[in-house]
């Protein structure tokens, strides 16, 4: 398995797989990989407006 090999969104690709059919793998592995930047992402803006607010 991939998180075998150190892919932290592994477990989350699997999940997907696994809750029907005819989504190709690399399909899969690519939405989660474009949803946890997106999430990634709007945590970064949220703890960068937190110390904003903190520092004024």
């Amino acid at each position: 398995m991939a998180e075998d090999r150190g892919d932290p969104l592994a477990a989350w690709t699997e999940r997907l797989l696994a809750l029907g059919t005819g989504i190709a793998p690399e399909d899969a592995k690519a939405f989660v990989h474009d949803l946890y930047t997106a999430a990634q992402a709007a945590l970064d803006e949220e703890r960068a407006e937190v110390e904003f607010q903190r520092e004024e």
